[in-house]
């Protein structure tokens, strides 16, 4: 059983593996029930996904009672871990029914050719139409393999709901018992339906819909197993052993076992079992199933390392800092879990329909009987008993209840694909209808980490010189400026020098000796307090290069030798690869595109420029951002949020769906709606076009459902269906919604993606 601590200090949430469902109105009949009790603070439950989730406070109700009470409405709870073997039990013990009530259903099926004018010439064995065999094949359909529906029905009645089973369980019944009626009343020596064949028996009726039932049932459960286990990719990475450093020994240990600060050892291509720290040397990671980075990653020293991923590199160690439920992988298969037990405003109206649907049809059926009865064909049992069973048998709200479930299982374990983890089922639906996005600078729209774009040298000097001496002051910078020239010195294949006598002047710059040299790396406020020199030519061309840099929104860092100017490195935060594609398909899909940054304008308008984004919000403090996102919604927008997750929170929550940004390591996790591990401003795009594709795919399986109510009813209603006809056509509007649903995987495989 899955147990995970909730945002209530006093409350846990546990899953549970719930066998016995018919349809999405015993889900909602549990979470009526379970969420009576005393000490649970809320309950959700999915049909698809035959699962229970319920929190509650410990103190007050025992896990055992939960299950108690799941099992005294009807149903069988077990631990979730077990969820996979119930499927197939349950799977297996539902096949074996449809097999069963098949080959006792074909020798009904003989009848019907003495009602279908195409097949009345068939010579048909006279003992297959012996009254009393179908009798007696009728029964065993009815009350063995038709058991279960009979034990739903009854415990559906006795907490005064209504389902699927009441609807299959009456309509079958009372077609099986007006042909027991006709049997016993008419045919007591045992004459055969050709001799008697005016005589209206329902025998093929009754079982022809359980065995249509079933079938469909067979079908919806392989397809909701087959979405589930596409939507499970998370938790198939989780690895349940390690090789971990004991007393000098390696042991192999459970993941659940490993505490931080072990030292853990990666094979070639083993996938990663803790969270931690490469502890020497380099290797290649695959972090596609992770985050859907394509590429290997380098690792070096130093780098953190992720359960899941996989290493395509050498042998190596790193040190654990998080093991089993701490991981970062662990924490996103829980979100994964949590985005499918929520429900989206679809799914919420959908279930309030179906709450009052079957009473509603029970209703109509009895009215249709009286009304063929009294009005149409007075004292015309037959025709008046014919129509009302036919309603019974149409109507069931299964459809419509399968309609989102499915849909959105498929669309959240797609866009884990991707590394989009998706919190809240909801989101998705509100993300299809976003009008306008708005998107923080640094680590959304750029890089965020600067780069340097340019370096200026007296005339004395190189460029290369200038570099290397200012890495050479900058070695043990941690400031992102002082850490970005180092970067780039590597990157040209300059060897800084040691320094030594190192002093850092906060806010102003640094100063160093090198080679004998002092060597001072600053601002132009820390240029001017030092009173650096520098002759006529030089300061004229130094004015020049930070006159057109400062024009770009670049930050400027002078390097002096001896108080001497020898020159200047401009620095950049860059915009993404990308952005400028992402932000005009998000424009071509109907977007109004926004940038609302904490930074200055001129570096605002520069990135936007950029990016194509024309309509910019700089200076902003995170009470500003949120405020903006107010004055947006109050305008009548539906807004979205795209920022990094912490000094935009404020603004992520209040938006219509706050899309957290990861740094490609540690992901926002706690902030937004949706959560990108790869800050790539294409995966706002890819989410937007799987939203809007799995929108309209639930649209799609909410018209089918409505089409087959609205058409089948009335022509059951009017006579112009046979019984077992509807009753068939009830079971084939659960396939085709399910049908479609999954067709919406081959679509979702097929939706082409921006490069990342």
């Amino acid at each position: 059983m899955e147990q995970r601590h909730n945002e209530s200090e006093n409350s846990v949430t546990l899953q549970y593996a719930v066998g016995g469902m018919s349809c999405t109105a015993c889900a909602a009949r549990i979470e009526k029930a379970v969420g009576k009790m005393e000490g649970v603070q809320s309950v959700a439950v999915s049909y698809p996904a035959r699962s229970a989730w319920v929190q509650f406070v410990p103190g007050r109700i025992r896990s055992e009672d939960v299950m108690a009470k799941i099992g005294h409405i009807g149903f069988q709870a077990s631990a979730a871990e077990h969820s996979k073997e119930q499927w197939k039990q349950e799977r297996s013990a539902l096949g074996l029914r449809l097999m069963i009530s098949l080959l006792l259903t074909l020798p009904l099926l003989a009848g019907m050719t003495q009602h279908l004018p195409l097949l009345s010439g068939l010579s048909i064995p006279a003992w297959l139409l012996h009254p009393w065999l179908q009798l007696a094949l009728a029964t065993i359909v009815q009350f063995v393999i038709g058991l279960p529906f009979y034990i739903g029905a009854y415990h559906a009645l006795r907490s005064r709901a209504a389902n699927m089973d009441v609807l299959v369980a009456a309509g079958t019944s009372a077609a099986y018992l007006y042909s027991h009626y006709i049997v016993f009343s008419r045919l007591p020596t045992g004459e055969t339906l050709v001799a008697g064949h005016t005589l209206p028996l329902y025998f093929e009726t009754s079982a022809v819909v359980i065995s249509a039932v079933l079938l469909g049932k067979y079908l919806e459960m392989t397809a909701a197993s087959r979405a589930q286990d596409e939507a499970g990719g998370y938790s198939q990475l989780q690895v349940q052993s390690a090789t971990v450093e004991r007393s000098g020994q390696w042991v192999s240990v459970l993941t659940a076992f490993i505490w931080e600060g072990e030292i853990v050892r990666i094979a070639p291509g083993e996938t990663v079992p803790v969270d931690g720290v490469l502890t020497s040397g380099e290797t290649d990671m695959d972090e596609s199933l992770l985050t859907g980075e394509s590429l290997p990653v380098v690792k070096r020293a130093g780098d953190r390392i992720w359960a899941g991923t996989t290493n395509v590199g050498a042998m190596q160690r790193i040190r654990t800092t998080a093991a089993g439920h701490a991981t970062l992988l662990s924490r996103i298969s829980e979100l994964l879990r949590q985005a499918q037990r929520s429900k989206s405003a679809i799914q919420q109206q959908v279930d309030r329909v179906a709450a009052w649907f079957v009473p509603a049809m029970l209703a109509l059926s009895a009215f249709t009987f009286m009304l063929w009865l009294v009005l149409l064909e007075p004292g015309n049992w037959h025709q008046a008993f014919r129509c009302g069973v036919a309603v019974m048998l149409a109507a069931c709200p299964c459809a419509l209840g399968l309609a989102a479930p499915i849909s959105l299982v498929i669309a959240s374990g797609r866009l884990a694909k991707l590394g989009i983890v998706l919190k809240q089922a909801g989101a998705l639906e509100r993300l299809a209808r976003l009008n306008t996005l708005l998107l923080d600078k640094t680590g959304t729209l750029t890089e965020g980490t600067p780069q340097v774009s340019a370096v200026w040298a007296a005339p004395t000097q190189t460029r290369s010189v200038v570099l290397r001496l200012a890495a050479a002051a900058e070695a043990g910078s941690a400031h992102p400026l002082g850490q970005a020239i180092g970067r780039e010195a590597g990157r040209v294949g300059l060897t800084p020098p040691s320094a030594l006598n190192m002093v850092y002047f906060p806010g102003k710059g640094v100063q160093a000796v090198v080679e004998g040299r002092s060597i001072a790396v600053g601002n132009a406020t820390f240029a001017k307090a030092e009173q650096w020199k520098a002759n006529a030519e030089a300061a004229a061309a130094v004015a020049n290069f930070c006159t057109e840099r400062e024009k770009r929104g670049e930050t400027l860092l002078y390097v002096a030798a001896d108080g001497l100017l020898i020159g200047c490195i401009s620095l950049a935060d860059r915009v993404k690869p990308h952005s400028f594609a992402a932000v005009q398909q998000l424009q071509r899909y109907g977007l109004q595109v926004m940038l609302a940054t904490g930074d200055h304008q001129i570096p605002a308008q520069n990135a936007a420029r950029q990016a194509g984004i024309t309509q910019v919000y700089a200076g902003l403090l995170p009470e500003q951002k949120l405020e903006l996102v107010e004055q947006l919604k109050r305008s009548g927008k539906r807004v979205g949020m795209a920022g990094d997750g912490w000094n935009d929170a404020p603004a992520l929550a209040a938006a219509d769906v706050g899309i957290a940004m990861g740094n490609g390591t540690e992901a926002a996790l706690a902030a937004g709606h949706l959560t990108l591990l790869q800050p790539r401003m294409t995966a706002i795009v890819d989410a937007l076009g799987i939203s809007r594709l799995t929108v309209r795919n639930i649209k799609q399986n909410l018209l089918l459902a409505f089409l087959y109510n609205s058409s089948i009813v009335p022509f059951a209603a009017f006579g112009l269906l046979e019984p077992w006809m509807a009753g068939a056509a009830m079971a084939l509007s659960s396939v085709s919604v399910v049908g479609n649903a999954m067709r919406l995987s081959y679509i979702l495989r097929r939706h082409k993606q921006l490069p990342a």
